[in-house]
């Protein structure tokens, strides 16, 4: 793409934005601006390459074929920036600033906030931000500093840590198990309701490499949104899998078929390359490892990156 002189990260950034949320407002509720700038903006880019970037789509704005091609090039912008953000952060020395996490909305309800309180005790001058999610943050471009994933992180320029394993179990509400009877066998299990996912299809592979054949429609109750999953299994609403670090605590709970093998799933930190050295995330990332062994996380035998020290 040959354009006379390059144009302003800005206007690029107001572009790749709109590109990306498909319209105006949208693009500027992202980046904190108003939408008259982000107006202006285009115009002035479209001005300067003498072509239109998006067209008007019935649910908003679409990018051009030479708007698909300056995206590409924003984004190799965008993430220049973010590269140098990282390393001008991660020369820091101060204990003190703002760290970002990320991890699984169950995990952010149930198991981290006595953990982000104990960082608080331990270190006041430490901001804590959590972004409970259940996609995949990019850390390279800062969605987060560090992140809490259920899977070994793939992603390059990454640090990770397997911090060690979490067991799952199979859990009814005393009321509900109270109603049915306790199961003695898995045959037995099958034949009460059981709570599942419904767009995702993660329930189903663990069940069926146990050799259960089953469908979407097994479950009675479906919902994606982890936390309200919880609460549904609480609530009586029937059988659910659960991490036992949280359910065994929960006095509303029963654990059904212990002796069946579930496997464990590991739990992993994550944190940009660049990041290293930075006194405020290395604090952090070792207060969660610690808070994590003691809430009950069995330590995994292999360890990769054990320090970002």
């Amino acid at each position: 793409m040959a354009i006379g002189s390059s144009p302003d990260w800005t206007l690029l950034q107001s572009f790749a934005a709109v590109a990306k949320h498909g319209s105006l407002s949208a693009a500027a509720r992202s980046l904190g601006a108003s939408q008259p700038t982000l107006g202006r903006h285009i115009k002035t880019l479209e001005e300067s390459l003498g072509a239109p970037l998006f067209t008007r789509i019935a649910r908003g704005l679409e990018p051009t074929e030479l708007g698909l091609e300056l995206l590409e090039e924003a984004g190799r912008m965008e993430a220049a920036a973010a590269r140098m953000s990282l390393i001008a952060e991660g020369r820091s020395t101060e204990l003190r600033g703002t760290v970002r996490l990320t991890a699984s909305v169950y995990v952010s309800h149930f198991i981290l906030p006595q953990i982000i309180a104990n960082i608080r005790r331990l270190e006041p001058q430490i901001e804590i931000e959590l972004a409970p999610s259940d996609t995949t943050e990019n850390l390279i471009f800062r969605e987060a500093d560090i992140a809490l994933r259920m899977y070994r992180p793939e992603q390059l320029d990454v640090i990770t840590r397997h911090v060690g394993n979490t067991p799952i179990g199979l859990y009814g509400a005393r009321s509900y198990l109270d109603r049915t009877g306790r199961p003695e066998t898995i045959e037995e299990a099958l034949k009460l309701d059981f709570v599942g996912y419904d767009r995702s299809d993660l329930m189903l592979r663990g069940m069926r490499q146990m050799g259960l054949e089953i469908d979407r429609d097994f479950f009675s109750v479906r919902c994606d949104d982890q936390a309200a999953y919880w609460h549904l299994v609480r609530a009586g609403c029937g059988i659910g899998a659960a991490q036992r670090v949280v359910a065994d605590k929960d006095p509303l709970l029963e654990r059904i078929l212990p002796d069946l093998p579930l496997p464990p799933l590991p739990i992993w930190l994550a944190a940009p390359e660049a990041l290293r050295r930075n006194p405020r995330i290395r604090r952090v990332w070792d207060l969660l490892a610690e808070g994590l062994a003691q809430a009950g996380i069995e330590r995994g035998a292999r360890q990769e990156n054990p320090s970002i020290a």
